[in-house]
């Protein structure tokens, strides 16, 4: 089988206007708890995309660790390409892909960093392993296996059970104005409807063309 001839059918569900949230976090509650229960492989990962000063895009995979009607949550090195690209071009997209419901989310909006103290709740959370993974880690910079390994072996020593969150090191927040909610639908004729903030920060609903 060639690459052209792979293709798959989608029918499980139908998205309709009639049936839709009024609002897209409602929307996007709704469709992440049905996620949460049915299986879907890591249904907090999604794909973040942002740009340096002259445009140029770069994507990865993070972890939703919050959200609510100010915006999606996620937590990284302030000093990775994505942090460094976040302060220069506050602005950003986020793709969540959950094949197993044939369902697929856009959101686009502006960036900024959370407060310091959700950053140090949330770090808190973490298990120590990863708490000194975020101190020995020179995120995007180049680094060998065995240096990094004896960074956080030293860390580990010096900062003990408790280490306290690194200043470089925090969420990132992003506030929608624009929101897709695609299903998959036989045909290719898939439902695609978008959430728009207007100018009175009222969200508009809009079906799109497949």
């Amino acid at each position: 089988m060639s690459i052209a001839d792979i293709r798959q059918t989608y029918q499980k569900f139908e998205l309709l206007e009639s049936t839709a949230a009024a609002d897209p976090y409602t929307q996007f509650d709704q469709w992440f708890q049905q996620a949460l229960h049915s299986e879907v492989h890591e249904p907090t990962a999604m794909t973040l995309a942002t740009a340096d000063c002259s445009g140029r895009p770069s994507a990865r995979i993070v972890l939703l660790k919050g959200f609510d009607t100010q915006g999606f949550v996620f937590y990284t090195n302030y000093q990775s390409r994505k942090g460094q690209e976040l302060n220069t071009n506050p602005h950003a997209s986020l793709l969540f892909f959950w094949p197993e419901l044939e369902r697929q989310i856009r959101i686009e909006g502006t960036v900024s960093q959370v407060a310091a103290a959700e950053s140090d709740a949330y770090y808190a959370s973490r298990p120590l392993g990863s708490r000194i993974g975020a101190w020995a880690s020179p995120q995007s910079q180049p680094i060998t296996h065995e240096a990094l390994a004896q960074r956080a072996n030293d860390l580990a020593q010096e900062l003990g059970d408790q280490p306290p969150r690194p200043p470089h090191w925090g969420g990132y927040r992003i506030q929608a104005n624009h929101i897709e909610f695609w299903q998959g639908r036989p045909s290719r004729l898939h439902d695609r409807l978008v959430y728009d903030l207007d100018d009175t920060q009222h969200w508009q609903l809009t079906r799109l063309a497949p």
